[in-house]
């Protein structure tokens, strides 16, 4: 990364990303763009044939002829043009007669700050343009990245087409990154870039794809990829679930041997968030607990959770315990200094010893750790909700906004949990299942991982069955939390985003390249309900086609 980047500091990352995730959740209701596309080839070169050229439309030209450097003013003689088409599809496209732009290897990609250097190399690369760095004169052809003075959603950015140039403006970098990832989705093949004004912005500010790497090791190279997809998809997240019952595949320096034998090197990982924070997009980890700990268990069996018959229980760690809490707060405090993103996944779900009839009887070690540490009617429950709220603490420290699944937060406690902690809803399938108005009536701020729609899991195990981007893109929006339908609109601005997510329960019913090809189409329909989550202005048919003939 470009050593002026002020990015590159951790502070700073999570600084843009704290901004980022206070963005507003909602959006002015502008003009509905058309198209779909973005690359999932993960590299820098489009790949594929663009859809119609809006140079073929609009500037008379014969195709696949360049137009000249420097394009005559707008004149009458060329129609209105028309919207570009990207997935997800920009929020309004004033029109303008003109040629439009079209990349040439004799331009050149200028900046107004350093700030920008990452960004400006990126797209001047991919489209075969020079970097220039910052430049104050104007040439014919100029690609123009400018970060803005004003305030406003940082993600939002406006690029206007005129007089043979092109200028993307925004109040922060990810904005201007989004502009690019725009114009490089317009030109892509060869196309140009109609003529007129693009005013964007998301409607969500948490737009994220979900990875199980615990049950299923994925290459580096491979997560790289998916990083690039996400990027010039406009996904800001990337989640990590990297320990469970079946791994724990991050090397760790507090806790080796708890590491299973195929697992990611600190130095792959440190690669891979720092091309995630060059794409903009902040990468989430997640040791879940105090369930689905099996893999730290293993290590260490003095820690399982047992009954009161002595019986172990599966995943579950003893929260009673002081040592069960150390090494969950070691590894903790070990990976905030790896994953230097703002956000974090605390996991809290599943905990064995609360999906038993009477927890209290069946766990009596627990029950007497609850009582002891917060008073004569205490419960298990309190003890687990102590427990996540401990581990808040732990990583709050590092400065971190911290979420954690729904069936963690539980119902008619003495103990409350943190009033910080986000609720990352994806199931009504638990033990005194909640609907999430519960969540939003009590004011929480709540993340869509609805896996009636966004959980493709492998095997299809249970119930599951492979999301189809088709359904996500009819039927699903963030508001749809649980089932298929809706919370009222009066709690939209609660809602922060969601996750697509893949879990790995039968890790070999996939190879990873088969996961890539499944969750293809399901990303491109997630995005744009995130982005945008009104009607799509095109039909499934051609959302579909756009996307298979773009790449």
């Amino acid at each position: 990364m470009s050593q002026h980047r002020r990015r590159a500091s951790a502070q700073q990352v999570r600084r843009k990303r704290a901004v980022v995730a206070a963005a507003f959740a909602g959006t002015v209701a502008l003009g509905v763009g058309v198209g779909v596309w973005a690359s999932a080839d993960g590299g820098g070169t489009p790949a594929g044939s663009a859809a119609q050229a809006p140079s073929d439309r609009t500037s008379g030209a014969a195709p696949g002829r360049a137009a000249t450097p420097s394009s005559p003013s707008p004149s009458r003689s060329y129609p209105l043009s028309q919207a570009p088409r990207t997935i997800p599809a920009v929020r309004s496209h004033t029109p303008a007669r003109g040629p439009g732009w079209r990349a040439q290897r004799s331009e050149r990609v200028v900046v107004s700050d350093p700030e920008l250097a990452d960004e400006g190399r990126l797209i001047a690369g991919e489209l075969g343009l020079s970097y220039a760095g910052e430049k104050d004169d104007v040439r014919a052809g100029d690609l123009r990245l400018t970060l803005g003075s004003g305030g406003g959603n940082p993600e939002s950015y406006t690029m206007t087409v005129r007089d043979g140039r092109v200028d993307i403006s925004g109040p922060g970098d990810a904005g201007v990154f989004y502009g690019t990832r725009t114009l490089k989705q317009e030109v892509h093949g060869g196309g140009t870039a109609p003529e007129g004004v693009i005013r964007d912005e998301p409607a969500k500010p948490r737009r994220g794809f979900m990875l199980d790497i615990a049950r299923k090791p994925y290459t580096a190279s491979w997560i790289e990829d998916r990083i690039r997809e996400l990027g010039d998809l406009k996904f800001n997240e990337l989640g990590l679930h990297f320990s469970d019952d079946q791994g724990f595949r991050i090397e760790s320096s507090t806790h080796p041997e708890i590491v299973s034998k195929d697992h990611l090197t600190k130095a792959q990982v440190k690669q891979i968030v720092g091309l995630a924070a060059a794409r903009h997009v902040t990468v989430v980890p997640e040791i879940d607990s105090p369930g689905h700990l099996g893999a730290v268990i293993a290590a260490h069996p003095d820690l399982q959770l047992r009954n009161v018959n002595g019986v172990p229980t599966r995943g579950a760690i003893d929260i009673s315990k002081p040592a069960s809490a150390k090494i969950v707060d070691d590894l903790l405090g070990e990976y905030t200094g790896l994953f230097t993103g703002d956000q974090w996944h605390l996991g809290g779900d599943e905990y064995q010893a609360l999906t038993v009839a009477n927890p209290q009887a069946s766990y009596p070690q627990l029950a007497a750790a609850a009582r002891q540490k917060y008073g004569t009617g205490a419960t298990v429950a309190d003890l687990a909700t102590g427990w996540l709220n401990d581990r808040a603490a732990t990583v709050r420290a590092h400065d971190r906004t911290m979420r954690a699944w729904n069936d963690g937060f539980f119902r008619n406690t003495s103990v409350q949990p943190a009033k910080d902690l986000q609720v990352a809803y994806w199931t009504g399938k638990e033990i005194g299942a909640r609907q999430p108005v519960e969540y939003l009536s009590a004011g929480r701020k709540v993340l869509n991982y609805n896996d009636e729609f966004l959980y493709y899991v492998l095997g299809q195990p249970q119930t599951f069955v492979y999301p189809t981007g088709q359904r996500i893109y009819e039927q699903w929006k963030p508001r749809v939390l649980r089932g298929t339908t809706a919370v009222p609109a009066s709690y939209d601005g609660q809602i922060l985003g969601g996750s697509f997510a893949v879990w790995s329960d039968i890790a070999g019913a996939q190879t990873q390249d088969q996961v890539a090809a499944g969750i293809r189409m399901p990303l491109r329909a997630t995005v744009q309900k995130l982005w945008d989550p009104r009607t799509p202005a095109l039909s499934w048919a051609q959302f579909r086609q756009l996307a298979d003939r773009l790449g």
